[in-house]
C-alpha cells in the first residue's frame, strides 16, 4: 500500500506557499520546515506553521515525505539544482513549467498545481480549488492525489501539455479580467465615482456563466453592434490612448466571436 504524505517542507513563502501551508495544516498534515530566500518571510510562514524556518537551502531537513517548491517560475530550476536529496519526492506548484525540470534532480518528482489566484491576506475555500496533478510514477501520482484530496474535492490528472493550455486560459480568465477591473476603476476615478458601484455587475457576470456559456452570456454594445454608443465611448477615451486601443480591440474581438456562434 502506498505510504501517505504526512510531513512536508515548503520551499517558498509567498502567496501560493502561504495558502498551501494553511490548506495542508487544515487537512491535518504537518509542515516541518519552511525555506525562503527572505528570512523574514520564512519566519512569518514558519510561525504560522509552528515549524522550523531558514533562508538556506543546504539546511533543509531530510525528514520530509514531500518537498514542495512554491516559488516564481523562473526560480524553480535554480532551487531544484541545489536540492540535496536524490530519492525524496519533490514537486513544484507551477502551471507553466514542466515537471521535467526536476528530472535530473531526483527520481521522484511531480506537479501539485492549485488553479486559483492567491493573495496572502484574502481567505479562500480550499475545498473548491481545482488541483492539477502530474508525477514521474503511478505511485507518486497517487501520493499527490491523496494529498490534494485532503484539501479539495476537485482533483485532476493533467499532463504538461494540458496544464500549459490551462494556465494560458487562466491568465485570460483571471489576470486579464482583473486588469479590466483596474481600468474600469481608473476611468471611474476621473469622475469621483466609487468602484463599488460596479461590484454587483461584476458578480452577476460571473454568476451567469454557471448556467450559460460565456459566448451566450455576452451582452453590451459590441454584441448589439451599437455603433453610436461605441463611437461615443471611443470619443470619451481620447485622453486614454491605451484604453482606447483596448476598447477597440475588445469590441472587434467580441464581434468576431459572435459571428462564429
Amino acid at each position: 500500500m502506498t505510504k501517505a504524505i504526512d510531513n512536508i517542507i515548503i520551499i517558498g513563502a509567498g502567496n501560493v506557499a502561504t495558502h498551501l501551508a494553511r490548506a495542508l495544516l487544515q487537512s491535518n498534515k504537518k509542515i516541518i520546515q519552511v525555506i525562503s530566500k527572505s528570512v523574514t518571510s520564512a519566519q512569518t510562514l514558519g510561525e504560522i506553521c509552528n515549524c522550523q524556518f531558514t533562508s538556506k537551502i543546504h539546511e533543509v531537513s531530510d525528514n520530509a515525505d514531500l518537498y514542495l517548491i512554491a516559488v516564481p517560475d523562473d526560480s524553480i530550476k535554480e532551487i531544484a539544482e541545489i536540492f540535496p536529496f536524490k530519492n525524496k519526492l519533490l514537486a513544484h506548484t507551477s502551471g507553466s513549467v514542466s515537471m521535467d525540470v526536476l528530472k535530473e534532480i531526483t527520481v521522484n518528482y511531480g506537479v501539485f498545481y492549485p488553479l486559483q489566484t492567491f493573495t496572502k491576506n484574502i481567505s479562500l475555500e480550499y475545498e473548491n480549488i481545482p488541483f492539477c496533478i502530474e508525477a514521474s510514477t503511478n505511485e507518486n501520482t497517487e501520493l499527490l492525489i491523496q494529498l490534494a484530496s485532503g484539501i479539495s474535492k476537485n482533483i485532476y490528472k493533467i499532463d504538461f501539455k494540458q496544464r500549459r493550455q490551462l494556465h494560458l486560459a487562466a491568465v485570460f480568465a483571471c489576470n486579464f479580467s482583473n486588469h479590466m477591473y483596474s481600468i474600469a476603476e481608473d476611468i471611474l476615478s476621473h469622475e469621483e465615482i466609487p468602484f463599488d458601484i460596479l461590484k454587483p455587475l461584476i458578480q452577476e457576470t460571473a454568476r451567469k456563466i454557471e448556467s450559460l456559456s460565456p459566448k451566450m452570456a455576452q451582452t453590451g454594445p459590441a454584441v448589439r453592434n451599437d455603433k453610436l454608443t461605441i463611437t461615443k465611448h471611443l470619443d470619451k477615451l481620447k485622453s486614454f490612448e491605451d484604453y482606447q486601443k483596448i476598447y477597440t480591440f475588445m469590441t472587434q474581438s467580441i464581434q468576431k466571436e459572435q459571428k462564429r456562434k
